[in-house]
Formats: structure tokens, sequence, C-alpha cells
């Protein structure tokens, strides 16, 4: 079971901390998506410090379990939302919002475990 978390953990901020980095970094593919979300742009940074933060409360984690539930609620909480952009606001197809499902999905086991 430790190794599952383990594994969880890596792979979550791996994702966040990319998608953080092109959200700062205000790469082309991102504005565009969110030019389709139809949110501000200072939101887009919003967003990637709530993600950044996350990732570093995951990585606290290894050392203070206790940050555990708390990266994992918010990051639960910020894919919510993105499967909300992608499926209402920007009516994106299904297949768009795959990589936010998946990350939903391992930060509910996080929590979970």
């Amino acid at each position: 079971m430790e190794i599952l978390l383990i594994i969880t953990k890596v792979i979550l901020v791996c994702m966040f901390a990319f998608s953080a980095a092109i959200k700062f970094l205000r790469k082309p593919m991102m504005v565009q998506h969110w030019n389709e979300y139809r949110y501000p742009m200072w939101f887009m940074f919003v967003i990637a410090t709530l993600e950044f933060t996350g990732v570093l409360g995951l990585l606290a984690a290894f050392w203070f379990q206790r940050m555990l539930i708390f990266a994992a609620v918010l990051f639960t909480i910020l894919m919510i939302g993105a499967i909300h952009a992608h499926l209402f606001r920007a009516k994106h197809s299904p297949l768009m919002a795959i990589n936010a499902v998946i990350m939903l999905l391992l930060s509910i086991t996080l929590i979970i475990i």
C-alpha cells in the first residue's frame, strides 16, 4: 500500500508541477484553452499558484503526513473545477477532460488511503 501511495504522490506532483508551469509561462496552448473557458487571464495565475501550492504540500507530505489530506483535497477541488471548465464552459469533448478525471481519481485515492 505504501508503494501505491508514493507512486500516486509522484504522479500528481509531476502532473500538477507541469500544469502550473505552463500556466505561469502562459504557453499559447494554455492561453487558448483559457480563452475557451472564458475565465479572465488573472485567474490562470491564481489557479497556477494553487496548483503549485498543492505540489509543495504533496512534497511536504513525504515528511509531514498531515499535509497529504490538504493537498489532496485542494487537487480534488481544482480537478472538479477543471472538469466543469472543459465540459460546461468550453463545451469540449469529454475526451478533453480525461486528464482532469484521472488526476481527480488519483487525488481521491490519496484522500481514501
